[in-house]
């Protein structure tokens, strides 16, 4: 008796992009609606009480934000080429987002700025730690991305999805910074 899994495929044996796509959106919704119910948190709880405290952003979030950008188009030119070498750099920039993260969050801790100290802080932490978490996931499959591509074995649909939610990853960036810069 055979346990062997069937997948869809296309006729040349490699997995529809549907079941690939589709769940990177399910993904991507699922984040969306995460946060959008934070944005509405953070609009409201601004707005009902006095003791929002309003502070500096680091300035390494501008350069983080480069980063992202950036590896975003790194990552774009791999998945065109089909190129290891601009998906390391990829993974690289991700890496370095991420510690250019960890560095914001020292610098505000260095001010006395955190995740305890007023809900405008808490809410900061609440955003940039979440969004952190994702991008770590993402590097997570660009790195299954990579080893698939290095081998030989890589369905372009798996590359594309991968893309997407890493795009997506920056695009959500660029919405959270704009909103901490305004609303924090």
């Amino acid at each position: 008796m055979s346990t062997a899994i069937l997948r869809p495929t296309t006729g040349n044996g490699e997995p529809r992009s549907a079941v690939a796509q589709t769940g990177v959106w399910i993904a991507i919704a699922t984040i969306s609606m995460s946060f959008a119910a934070l944005t509405s948190a953070l609009i409201v709880r601004q707005s009902s009480a006095g003791d929002w405290q309003h502070f500096q952003l680091p300035p390494l979030l501008y350069l983080n934000t480069l980063l992202l950008l950036v590896s975003s188009v790194t990552l774009e030119s791999s998945r065109r080429l089909q190129a290891v070498a601009t998906l390391h750099v990829t993974l690289v920039l991700g890496l370095l987002f991420i510690a250019g993260q960890v560095l914001a969050w020292r610098q505000l801790g260095a001010q006395q700025v955190f995740l305890a100290s007023g809900p405008s802080s808490a809410f900061f932490y609440v955003f940039t730690v979440l969004h952190a978490l994702h991008v770590l996931g993402g590097l997570g499959g660009l790195v299954y991305v990579r080893r698939r591509l290095a081998g030989g074995s890589l369905a372009a649909a798996t590359f594309k999805a991968a893309a997407l939610y890493w795009h997506f990853m920056a695009v959500l960036w660029l919405y959270l910074l704009a909103l901490l810069t305004i609303r924090g």
